[in-house]
């Protein structure tokens, strides 16, 4: 059986959603709070490949942290930019379902279905 990993936050409702609509498939993914377990590196990097996006893709320009940290500069490297999500996964954005050595990002939420 193959393992389905959803990267949860539970105040956002997209990702309330997407876990909800795994459920009703049938599937009990793993849960990852990661906020609360933040993704390291090169766990991100191999996400973003699976997901087929470069950092900026999936940084959240609308948190606090991305001002503050100037994350809008062009100059900045991809490896710069994961390490800003890395040091504030707020910045990640969510859900994220891994499964099938594939990525989707939960927004909407039905697009996950595509990799299972």
């Amino acid at each position: 059986m193959t393992t389905v990993t959803i990267y949860h936050n539970p105040r956002c409702s997209k990702s309330r959603e997407t876990l909800a609509l795994l459920e009703k498939k049938g599937i009990t993914p793993e849960i990852r709070l990661y906020l609360e377990q933040p993704l390291q590196h090169d766990e991100l990097k191999v996400i973003l490949a699976q997901l087929k996006m470069n950092p900026r893709e999936l940084i959240r320009s609308s948190e606090a942290a991305y001002k503050e940290q100037n994350l809008k500069n062009p100059e900045l490297t991809d490896e710069a930019l994961i390490s800003a999500m890395v040091e504030s996964p707020k910045l990640v954005q969510r859900p994220i379902v891994v499964a099938n050595g594939k990525a989707s990002l939960g927004r909407p939420p039905e697009q996950v279905l595509d990799i299972l």
